[in-house]
């Protein structure tokens, strides 16, 4: 008897985000759903995991007829004890999502949301991170979960290799103005960041992250320009982190005794 698809549903911006239930939304209709989420927003986590205290997992009863369960630590610790204390088996594909704001080129790094996915991948499952252009709590989900639904069907009926994983970002724009997905690479662009200087009540300094996105990628197959014309980018993403062509240069001219 074949066994039903089991869908892990995970996110950095905590269990009681409009962007988790829309995901959930999007993918209940493909197989069994369990959700691990974090008990508080946990974004710009990066691969963070917790060791210096202890992990507390709840069943919560707030998503109509889906198992779920909070956790105390970071989206990447909601992999690990999904994995290990709730699924009973290993899921056929993670979904991670959906982020409020952009993940595309560098942001990926930083990102809670891709982290939980690539944990998920790193265990051998397919796992895809889905990230939305709008911060809004009221923001129209209508083309996210769309988007998600498709991108999951697809992940489920293809042979994927076991460390597959997908980071796909969403414009903010009407569905009338939608124009589809397109396979992307990373763009060469990051944040030139800066920190505001100010002083609380007692002349003591204190600082806030700012900056402004800088984007010296300039090609047509990029995750920003997809997003800037209207697409959803799919960016294939691997957690080798190598340098093959350095390392190629580098062993043809670095001598060591």
């Amino acid at each position: 008897m074949k066994k039903e698809t089991l869908i892990l549903v995970t996110n950095d911006d905590g269990i009681t985000a409009p962007g988790i239930r829309n995901l959930i939304e999007a993918v209940r209709p493909l197989g069994k759903v369990v959700v691990v989420a974090p008990d508080s927003p946990q974004s710009g986590k990066g691969h963070a995991i917790t060791l210096g205290s202890p992990l507390r997992l709840n069943q919560v009863d707030i998503f109509e007829g889906i198992e779920a369960w909070t956790c105390s630590g970071t989206p990447v610790d909601c992999v690990k004890l999904a994995r290990d204390k709730i699924l009973g088996r290993r899921p056929d594909i993670c979904v991670s999502g959906i982020n409020h704001g952009a993940n595309h080129s560098i942001n990926i790094i930083y990102s809670g949301t891709m982290s939980a996915a690539m944990e998920a991948a790193i265990e051998g499952i397919p796992s895809v991170g889905f990230s939305f252009l709008n911060y809004a709590y009221d923001a129209d989900f209508t083309v996210p979960r769309q988007v998600a639904q498709e991108v999951t069907k697809k992940m489920l009926e293809t042979a994927l290799p076991p460390h597959s994983l997908f980071n796909v970002n969403i414009p903010d724009v009407p569905l009338e103005n939608y124009k589809g997905i397109r396979v992307a690479r990373q763009a060469n662009a990051k944040w030139k960041e800066e920190f505001d200087e100010r002083r609380d009540p007692h002349g003591k300094k204190y600082y806030w992250l700012t900056g402004e996105f800088s984007n010296q990628d300039f090609g047509n197959d990029t995750d920003v320009w997809a997003l800037e014309n209207g697409y959803t980018s799919l960016v294939p993403v691997q957690f080798d982190l190598t340098d093959y062509r350095l390392k190629e240069k580098l062993e043809k001219e670095w001598q060591f005794q």
